[in-house]
């Protein structure tokens, strides 16, 4: 099986390539531009690497939430528009269990993307079998503190939340520092959860393959209060 995985969640755009069990091919880019900018050369790069055409791919997969709303969309549109000419299955990959897939070792990971306001984007996995621990949440960092100190230790944080929540769990006993280099969403990552969710039948056709935000844009979140005040101006009337 040959897949073809990205993301495009966070600051750091991510490229993979596997066949079977081998990783064909895997980068990253951080360099100030933007997703439109960089994914589609990110992919033909990767896919001239391998030998590969997207007639060749037997799935495609990318982050698809929690994260950046418009990075999210970036990345569904691109994947979604090579796959629908040939129909190949997406995956429709967890942003948290791609950050938990890209780690190996014993213990817990969690997966945290800022989600600004004070918040991060969160979820929990078993490090050695990438079971879920946790459903994905959008929360305060200090909302973490009850299963920070009672999960099964070593600890680790991944992601471009991972410092925040360091700073504030760091001397928890049994949370280890997981350098900021390897903090990084792998494109690896995207793609072993793919396979895994194509061995649990959750894989989608192409126009299937939707963004799952996990919370109101703040354009909606700002309407929703502008309507609350609204509401409570015409009730004092």
């Amino acid at each position: 099986m040959n897949i073809l995985a990205v993301d495009t969640a966070g600051k750091t755009a991510a490229v993979a390539v596997v066949r079977d069990d081998t990783l064909l091919y895997e980068t990253q880019c951080n360099n100030g531009l933007t997703h439109s900018e960089t994914l589609l050369p990110m992919i033909d790069t990767a896919l001239r690497a391998c030998g590969l055409t997207v007639e060749d791919l037997d799935l495609l997969a990318a982050t698809n939430g929690p994260g950046s709303f418009t990075g999210l969309r970036i990345g569904l549109s691109v994947i979604k528009g090579l796959a629908l000419p040939w129909q190949i299955p997406c995956a429709p990959v967890s942003t948290m269990a791609a950050l938990a897939y890209g780690m190996a070792g014993q213990g817990t990971v969690i997966g945290a993307q800022d989600a600004r306001r004070g918040q991060v984007y969160w979820a929990a996995f078993d490090l050695e079998s990438h079971q879920r621990l946790t459903p994905d949440a959008a929360e305060p960092v200090t909302a973490l503190e009850e299963f920070v100190q009672n999960c099964k230790k070593p600890l680790f944080f991944v992601g471009d939340g991972a410092a925040l929540c360091y700073n504030t769990y760091e001397q928890v006993p049994g949370v280890t520092v997981c350098p900021p280099a390897l903090q990084v969403l792998r494109g690896a990552g995207v793609a072993l959860a793919a396979r895994a969710l194509w061995k649990q039948n959750g894989c989608v056709p192409p126009a299937e393959l939707l963004p799952d935000y996990h919370r109101l844009s703040q354009a909606e979140r700002e309407r929703a209060e502008r309507e609350k005040q609204q509401g409570e101006t015409t009730n004092a009337i």
